[in-house]
């Protein structure tokens, strides 16, 4: 069950980077007066799904996060890729959030002629985020209509009926603001939290279906020495849950993990909704496999504003391991969208974060138009991409046999170019671009994991069970890797695609539609599921 960040009726796949068009301020043709667009920060195919009812009142408070560019994003990727890479003299020397300002960020100077801007226009600037990439600012409407050279006007989408707000053409700024910044999130709110499929929950009077903390650690070889102690997860979330049920997992299975750590991002993700589940099941699966890692979810409003507001909160925390179960098909975002997050997935990997995200439950065919496509964040390069499996154990809890789940995502990226790591698997299938997934792990709902929810026992399945059993290695390597006086994972795909297969499962049968699982890497389940012992022992061995 993978909840998806869901953007309704968008058109074609966008492009990485959002260009900066110059284009004249309507009736003043002074220098001085020129503008340019932010482009790729308006819904694609907007006026084509969806009807004009309205106009936002003027006086409407909306809030928006402004993305900079990062400095020479070209050596950013290269330094990343230098730090992340275990034959690399400088693998593991990540930088400080001060350092990563310094050299990527945009300067104090810069930074400022933006808010300065922002504030001309009547706009009350919030907070400037740690590698000054993000700019929270508030205001009305109207005055936001003014800042950003647009109208803001009320539609109702035509398949769905549903009412949204958003911009009616592409933003402009000052020509020489514009040049620093690549996305305003908040212009619209287009974007809804939606399940890709209902809760497979099941109630029960106990545990009586879904795999326990014991099957699933005994399945990957998670050997009982390591428990995540001293290591911390964070948790992306575009919803709530309730402790008690956190509790009642925990006490069943005597867990001693403790409560997690709650920071509401952005006033918080509002009341209790469907997405409960999906909560309680990231959290419950963490504690299930390492179940003394410090767990903080961070709960974001369900916007694209809010997306990004979470994910650079989360950087801004340090936090070395991040779990994703939040996601939407790459056609289905704006181009400048994907550009702010991904700016953001690069600092933290930089400085030595890790982000594991599920790569959705709707096989090859990500956006359900019938072709094939894949689930964003997972195919960002600065992302281990998660699939999904059907494991099944022994009476004793060993591996035994796994295969690709159908639901799986997984394919080629429409947006990113194949990164150096992943040429070695290259397939003709990908067209040299980004290949997803890069692994996976249990997720069928058949069997699933057992969970408790909502006051009852059930299982439920899907990606997003998957991502945090990658999570929560990463936090039990982590804390191997701290004994040894070793560096943290940080960014796993380098490290995790020159390990070749050693410490994998390999899948070898199964599909997800388009794509069948193979020998090696393959586009079902990447390098197939963790043995935690012999993995964690070749990534060591570096």
């Amino acid at each position: 069950m993978t909840p998806r960040l869901k953007f309704l009726a968008l058109a074609a796949a966008p492009a990485l980077l959002a260009a900066v068009v110059p284009v004249a301020a309507a009736g003043t043709p002074s220098p001085a007066a020129t503008r340019a667009a932010i482009a790729g920060d308006v819904v694609p195919g907007l006026t084509a799904h969806a009807a004009r009812t309205g106009s936002v009142a003027a006086d409407r408070p909306l809030s928006v996060a402004v993305s900079l560019a990062p400095r020479d994003r070209a050596a950013l990727a290269a330094f990343v890729a230098k730090v992340s890479d275990p034959a690399s003299a400088d693998y593991g020397h990540y930088l400080t959030k001060a350092q990563f300002a310094s050299r990527f960020g945009r300067t104090t100077a810069e930074v400022a002629q933006v808010k300065d801007y922002l504030k001309s226009q009547g706009l009350t600037v919030g907070t400037v985020h740690s590698g000054n990439l993000l700019i929270d600012a508030k205001g009305t409407a109207a005055q936001l209509q003014k800042a950003f050279g647009t109208t803001l006007s009320t539609y109702k989408d035509a398949s769905t009926g549903r009412a949204f707000y958003a911009n009616d053409s592409t933003p402009t700024v000052p020509a020489a603001v514009a040049s620093l910044v690549s996305d305003v999130a908040g212009l619209n709110n287009h974007a809804v939290l939606h399940h890709a499929a209902p809760a497979k929950v099941t109630p029960r009077s106990g545990p009586g279906g879904g795999y326990t903390p014991a099957q699933i650690k005994g399945g990957y070889n998670v050997s009982g020495t390591y428990t995540g102690s001293g290591q911390k997860v964070a948790l992306l979330e575009f919803d709530g849950f309730q402790q008690s049920n956190i509790t009642s997992y925990d006490s069943h299975y005597g867990l001693g993990s403790a409560a997690p750590t709650v920071k509401k991002v952005s006033g918080g993700s509002g009341a209790l909704g469907d997405g409960q589940v999906e909560v309680e099941l990231d959290i419950e699966v963490l504690n299930a496999v390492a179940p003394k890692a410090a767990v903080t979810v961070f709960e974001g409003p369900n916007s694209d504003a809010g997306e990004v507001d979470t994910y650079q909160a989360i950087v801004d925390s340090g936090i070395p391991t991040t779990s994703i179960s939040w996601g939407a098909a790459e056609s289905q975002r704006t181009s400048s969208n994907i550009s702010a997050v991904d700016a953001v997935f690069a600092q933290g990997a930089a400085e030595g974060l890790g982000f594991f995200a599920a790569s959705g439950d709707s096989g090859s065919d990500d956006a359900g138009t019938g072709g094939t496509s894949v689930d964003y964040p997972a195919s960002d390069p600065n992302v281990t991409g998660v699939g999904g499996t059907t494991l099944t154990v022994t009476s004793s809890n060993v591996w035994s046999k796994e295969t690709a789940w159908s639901g799986g995502g997984g394919g080629k990226s429409s947006v990113f170019k194949i990164p150096s790591w992943q040429t070695p698997v290259q397939k003709s299938q990908g067209g040299g671009n980004r290949q997803v997934p890069d692994v996976a792990a249990l997720a069928n709902p058949s069997p699933g994991v057992s969970i408790y929810s909502q006051g009852s026992w059930g299982q439920v399945g899907g990606t997003s069970a998957a991502a945090p059993e990658w999570a929560a290695f990463a936090a039990l390597y982590n804390q191997q890797a701290a004994a040894a006086g070793k560096p943290n994972l940080g960014s796993a795909n380098p490290a995790l695609y020159a390990a070749a297969g050693t410490g994998f499962h390999d899948v070898t049968s199964g599909n997800n539609g388009a794509y069948s699982a193979a020998t090696g890497w393959d586009f079902t389940t990447g390098w197939g599921s963790y043995n935690a012992a012999t993995l964690a022992s070749k990534l060591l061995s570096k």
